[in-house]
């Protein structure tokens, strides 16, 4: 069985290991110059003219004195001024520093400062929000000024520094990533886990800060295929379905609570893709068999890496998954990656043995931004071989595939982001009122992961500390709810028993809280109800305090559409938190007037069944907002508009 694991880490293969990032771009649009690049809303750039825009740029940055180690903040939302960006930076050497505006002032201020960036790039729309005391800003939307030749600066290599991307940290501080060109290049060239080409085309849906990003953007680019950019705020899993048809997407990269949101609303948008990465977290097995019924065997790809192993170090295709099954494999190391299970004393354990992943291989970071002792506590060598100490719990199944168990610490997988639970109790603690804060990882009543935070201290309010980390932490790292305790429970030995601490998501709600007054309330009462797993939820109950987040707004904004009750936006169910304020907003929404059957036309001819449907649901339910369309949901067969004149006229 060990001669089967030892094979399992074969695999060597042939990559420009040598080259970095826009070498290797270079050339491609050398060899495809008129292929299109990207594809943005209605505007599209080819391989030449996304090539000469870069150029362009980085002269500009090489004049202002960017070269091989140097930061740059991109601080930009999803648009192709960011993929321009990210290829100058690194033609003139630097390394780019994802910035997301979304993020509290404080959190950018100190990444700025931690990586030294000497430059940041903006456009004017966010450079009001964007925190630049010590640092230079361009504004990429505003002429540049002529600049002086560029000084000579050594040429970046591929062990230079390609990217400084931060992750949650254990001592209440992020920490800055440091990945060099050739992780990157091993991660999408001379590797067999995905099929990557000029006949591909790919979604670029992940914020840049997050790493999944990087094996879209380079993906697509360093082949010769379309990138497809999405449009930075997710409106609905609609628009996301509708995206995925129109712009024939071809390989999408999901984390896997969106995965299973999609296969549970939208699966039939997910049929027409070639394949689909999903990962961040442990897919669920019913999911992963629901998809592969309809889409069939092959497609689906269970992605696992931190981000320490740049974006992937194992996958695993699901061509079958037992009806017993309760897991997913990770699978298998990809190309120029190996990978061990070993126990307290570092030894290699035997198949079926739980033990803790260590990773090797080309795609290892280099360390960490300013932290040598983090560093060498993690990157560690092991008989000879330099070796990242995940700190995740694996085991070898029969067959020589990864089955993933948990973690070691205190660190959680949420949404697709690592999330150290220390760095939230931390920032929790400094609230002049918070004594003693814990923070831990529960499951709601729909058993889905959500942070709650539990403090002892003064009297205050869930709002007034939801607002305060919000103010220096990510949205994803905000608690879904806050209780307070009179004392943290503990063991007979002096420790927190985590175990004592109530769950609030198995409590129900007050009846103390405002009924539902309205039919509308009432039909949006029920629709909460069913996705955030909850009974006898009040009107002026906030959607935060159940544990909602935009994974589960985009249900709701969802199913909202399906009854007819209107078409919120999932900003607009995230500004109107409670269902009488959401009510409210649905009704000031203007309705549009258009005849829902005039603008059929021969729009549906080339659609599937199910893609008809979502089609008339997005373009027509806001027009429908009085009604009940749940009679549409029924029909089965091509949408013809003689049917749906018949069903209209049943509704009204």
């Amino acid at each position: 069985m060990q001669d089967l694991l030892t094979h399992v880490n074969e695999t060597q293969t042939e990559y420009p290991r040598t080259y970095c990032i826009h070498q290797l771009f270079e050339e491609q649009a050398a060899r495809t110059p008129l292929a299109t690049a990207l594809l943005f809303e209605d505007l599209s750039l080819t391989y030449q003219e996304l090539n000469d825009r870069a150029d362009a740029l980085a002269s500009a940055l090489k004049a202002r004195g960017i070269g091989p180690e140097q930061c740059v903040g991109v601080y930009l939302r999803r648009c192709p001024e960011m993929v321009i960006v990210l290829l100058a930076i690194l033609k003139a050497g630097g390394a780019y520093l994802p910035l997301d505006p979304s993020n509290p002032r404080e959190r950018t201020a100190f990444l700025l400062e931690d990586a030294a960036a000497m430059l940041t790039l903006t456009k004017t729309t966010l450079r009001a929000e964007l925190p630049c005391e010590d640092t230079q800003v361009l504004c990429l939307d505003v002429p540049l000024p002529k600049s002086v030749p560029p000084p000579l600066t050594p040429a970046p290599t591929s062990e230079n520094l390609a990217y400084v991307m931060y992750t949650s940290g254990s001592t209440g501080q992020p920490k800055g990533v440091e990945v060099t060109h050739r992780s990157v290049v091993r991660l999408v060239l001379g590797t067999r886990y995905a099929h990557f080409g000029p006949d591909e085309v790919f979604l670029q849906f992940a914020p840049l800060a997050f790493d999944a990003s990087t094996f879209e953007i380079w993906g697509a680019l360093l082949h010769g295929a379309c990138l497809v950019i999405f449009p930075e705020e997710l409106h609905s899993l609609e628009q996301l379905a509708l995206t995925l048809h129109e712009k024939k997407i071809t390989t999408l990269w999901l984390t896997a609570s969106l995965f299973h949101h999609m296969v549970d609303l939208h699966l039939d948008s997910l049929l027409g893709l070639r394949q689909l990465l999903a990962g961040g977290d442990a897919l669920s097995a019913p999911h992963c068999r629901a998809y592969l019924k309809a889409a069939g065997p092959g497609k689906l790809i269970n992605g696992y890496g931190p981000t320490e192993g740049t974006t992937f170090s194992c996958c695993h295709t699901v061509t079958h998954l037992a009806e017993d099954a309760l897991t997913v494999p990770i699978g298998r190391p990809i190309a120029n990656t190996r990978v061990y299970v070993l126990d307290e004393a570092q030894e290699r354990v035997p198949i079926g043995v739980p033990g803790e992943l260590y990773i090797g291989g080309d795609g290892l970071a280099r360390g960490y931004l300013n932290k040598p002792d983090l560093t060498k506590e993690r990157f560690v060598t092991v008989r000879g071989e330099r070796l990242y100490k995940t700190g995740d719990t694996v085991r070898w199944t029969q067959n020589a595939e990864l089955e993933f168990i948990g973690r070691k610490d205190n660190q959680i997988k949420l949404r697709g982001y690592r999330v150290e639970l220390q760095e939230i109790e931390a920032h929790l603690q400094r609230h002049p009122l918070v004594k003693y804060g814990v923070v831990r990882n529960l499951p709601d009543s729909a058993h889905s992961p959500r942070l709650v935070a539990y403090w002892v201290g003064a009297d205050t309010s869930a709002g007034e500390l939801r607002a305060f980390l919000a103010n220096v932490l990510p949205a994803y790292m905000i608690p879904s709810a806050f209780i307070p305790l009179d004392t943290l429970p503990l063991t007979a030995n002096g420790k927190l028993d985590s175990l004592a601490l109530p769950n609030p998501f198995d409590l129900p709600v007050s009846t103390e809280d405002v009924r539902p007054r309205s039919l509308q309330e009432r039909a949006l009462q029920e629709i909460w109800e069913e996705v955030l797993g909850t009974g006898n939820i009040g009107a002026d109950t906030s959607f935060f305090e159940l544990g909602g987040n935009s994974l589960t707004a985009a249900r709701i904004a969802t199913r909202i559409r399906q009854r007819g009750l209107g078409a919120p936006s999932i900003r607009t169910l995230l500004e109107n938190p409670t269902i009488e304020q959401l009510s409210a907003a649905i009704a000031r929404a203007p309705q549009r007037i258009d005849d829902p059957i005039a603008a059929l036309g021969p729009v549906l001819a080339p659609l599937s069944f199910g893609q008809q449907r979502l089609w008339f649901l997005e373009q027509l339910a806001p027009s429908l907002a009085l009604y009940n369309i749940d009679l549409l949901l029924t029909l089965r067969g091509p949408l013809q508009p003689e049917c749906l004149q018949a069903a209209l006229q049943q509704l009204c």
